[in-house]
């Protein structure tokens, strides 16, 4: 048995692993033309900042892919061949496969704004990218950031942490606002203010200049011009689907998967970010672009390449980030509609979040420890934690358990309630019960 994966990311890394605890001398290859391999892509934001070296990013050496027993090509797969069971790549070389995962990802939203095509205009799609963001940041100069949710926040940070004047752009009132309430926003773009980043509402790009081919300013749609030495914008992500194009596979807009992770073709599978998976919470096809479903999705989909039959079973959306500098937790269902400033959905985000039913909201803290519970009609629906993650877990499996809260659910609700008091004893009770 051959297993051919074509990606090299966490879904593609997962499935490895899974497909070799059920099956020990089948022949897996992994094609990627990633130059890097397999690395942390959450830990982008803390190479930019300069937290971390670059060789942090890498959680797996030498001997950790060797015990896993498979090969690895680096190339570019052009063209799928159902019928044939087959694989080109790099338009030459064929290669046969019995099961195939396709996990390649997703790629950056183009900038589409006259005069986007010169240099100096950056995106933080993967680590080739990061890497040229931080040999081009230099201290003292100017930059631009466009975009919404929490790449366009890594990249404001990250350059502000190497010493350049950044202005954001929003296009509404406030940060996020299909995620995080007008509170939550506040609390973000006011840390953002401290750190020395210029925030420009009601801001939208018109026009791109520069000079000797390097960009040197922009102008708003108000007719506002801002000086800069660099653009960098993330205005969302596509699943990408250029490979099966002519596969004859279902899309939408990602590829279709059932329930094993299976496409339309029974000998091939898809996981990760270009994977749209059934979510039986909402009854629709998902995109997520989180590390967690990526690295289950491939999990379960290695499983059930090697035969053993597996379900995919979409938990609770759930994400740890840092906003501005402070830790940040989002599960479950906690906003509505869309992003002024995105055009699709964002690296670090899930549609979930925003598949909003009928649901109260309570809300506790200020400053930098803050809470926000979704309640339903009998179990929480979601949560925004910062700052102190203490209840950040306990919180995560009573919502993916749907855990009927009725015996505090008024309580929860009433004015100047200590939400996180009521939680963690409630928790306490519920943890017991459900042991038992």
């Amino acid at each position: 048995m051959r297993y051919v994966i074509i990606g090299a990311g966490v879904a593609g890394i997962s499935a490895v692993e899974a497909i070799r605890s059920v099956d020990n001398t089948g022949e897996i290859v992994m094609i990627s033309d990633d130059p890097n391999g397999y690395y942390s892509r959450p830990g982008l934001a803390y190479y930019l900042t300069g937290e971390i070296h670059d060789t942090a990013l890498f959680p797996r050496n030498k001997a950790d892919f060797q015990k896993l027993n498979f090969n690895f090509l680096r190339g570019r797969v052009t063209h799928i061949l159902r019928k044939d069971h087959a694989l080109i790549i790099d338009g030459k070389s064929r290669l046969a496969y019995d099961k195939l995962l396709i996990a390649v990802g997703a790629r950056a939203l183009p900038l589409e704004i006259p005069g986007s095509n010169v240099e100096g205009i950056v995106k933080l799609d993967h680590l080739v990218d990061a890497k040229n963001i931080v040999k081009m940041a230099k201290w003292g100069r100017s930059a631009v950031v466009v975009g919404g949710g929490i790449t366009a926040l890594e990249l404001t940070e990250g350059l502000r942490a190497r010493g350049m004047k950044v202005h954001y752009l929003l296009r509404g009132d406030r940060y996020w606002s299909n995620v995080l309430d007008k509170y939550e926003s506040e609390v973000v773009e006011k840390r953002l203010e401290e750190e020395g980043v210029i925030l420009h509402h009601h801001s939208e790009l018109k026009e791109i200049f520069s000079k000797r081919g390097h960009v040197s300013e922009v102008e708003l749609q108000d007719g506002k011009k801002i000086k800069c030495d660099m653009l960098a914008f993330a205005v969302g992500i596509r699943p990408c689907l250029e490979l099966i194009q002519d596969t004859g596979l279902a899309t939408d807009r990602g590829i279709l998967v059932n329930e094993h992770l299976q496409t339309t073709d029974p000998d091939i599978f898809s996981a990760g970010d270009v994977a749209q998976a059934f979510d039986p919470l909402t009854g629709k096809s998902i995109l997520d672009s989180l590390w967690d479903p990526a690295r289950e999705q491939g999990r379960v989909a290695g499983l059930n390449m090697a035969g053993r039959r597996t379900a995919y079973l979409k938990s609770a959306a759930f994400n740890v980030t840092r906003l501005a500098g402070l830790t940040t937790t989002i599960i479950g269902v906690v906003g509505r509609g869309r992003d002024e400033d995105m055009i699709g959905i964002a690296r670090g985000d899930s549609e979930t979040w925003r598949e909003l039913p009928e649901a109260i909201v309570a809300q506790s803290g200020f400053d930098i420890n803050h809470m926000r519970l979704l309640i339903g009609d009998s179990h929480l629906v979601g949560a925004i934690l910062m700052g102190d993650q203490t209840l950040s877990w306990p919180l995560q499996k009573m919502i993916a358990s749907k855990a009927d809260i009725s015996p505090i659910r008024e309580r929860l609700m009433e004015p100047n309630a200590k939400i996180a008091d009521l939680i963690a004893q409630f928790w306490m009770s519920w943890r017991k019960q459900t042991a038992l």
